[in-house]
């Protein structure tokens, strides 16, 4: 694995050889009380500068949780297409033990394509627990094609933030563990309300998107604590 390393404004950079290519992390650190690493990729359409993962890396680091946003090969060679799920695994295996590198408990994450990543790999890599932002229940339309059985077998604590207008897979939804659970068991689900795929929220709604992105910020701070 090689790894170099270099310093932005925006965070520190890092380069990361896999077996499937060139992968890039940007750390925004939590300082010396850091409890754990949360390590978030991105989805399938977009990169690191979906305004979800932004508002994770500008808020969690002031309460003691290092942020690491993933970029996967594909998305780093400037391709528009993302590789089969396969590829994607092999690319978010092949950077791990950089996440795992500063010693603490990594959360693994992801939105949409990136948290189905984060819940097939979990429990083989030892992940601490998921998060999983717009997870994509379903094609849109295709409720029948259900993807439950990835988000359920991710055998560790694991919070969904969802959108609930998202065409993805409505809150309403999702497996009862999950709809039942929304405080308490390893299994929560926190709604942005009027929020899509991505927690656009419509013009008209009561919230704005600096609302709707308080609403996953807080809730992601209100489950770590429950992590250990």
């Amino acid at each position: 694995m090689h790894v170099t390393e270099n310093s932005e404004t925006a965070g520190t950079v890092q380069t990361v050889g896999t077996g499937v290519g060139t992968a890039r992390i940007t750390w925004y650190r939590g300082g010396e009380k850091a409890r754990l690493v949360l390590a978030v990729g991105h989805g399938a359409g977009g990169g690191i500068e979906a305004c979800d993962l932004r508002a994770l890396a500008a808020e969690l680091p002031a309460h003691g949780v290092t942020v690491a946003l993933v970029e996967q090969p594909w998305r780093v060679a400037g391709k528009k297409l993302a590789p089969a799920p396969k590829t994607l695994d092999a690319g978010w295996r092949g950077l791990w033990p950089a996440l795992t590198a500063p010693g603490l408990p990594v959360v693994a994450g992801g939105r949409s394509a990136g948290a189905r990543v984060a819940c097939r790999t979990a429990a083989e890599l030892g992940a601490h627990a998921v998060l999983a932002l717009g997870f994509p229940l379903h094609p849109p339309g295709r409720p029948e094609k259900s993807r439950a059985g990835e988000l359920l077998g991710a055998g560790v604590p694991t919070l969904v933030v969802q959108g609930g207008n998202d065409p993805f897979g409505r809150p309403e939804e999702f497996p009862p563990e999950f709809r039942h659970g929304t405080t308490r068991g390893p299994y929560r689900l926190v709604e942005v309300p009027y929020g899509d795929h991505g927690f656009a929220v419509p013009k008209r709604a009561p919230i704005d998107r600096e609302g709707a992105l308080a609403i996953l910020t807080d809730g992601v701070l209100e489950w770590v604590p429950s992590l250990g």
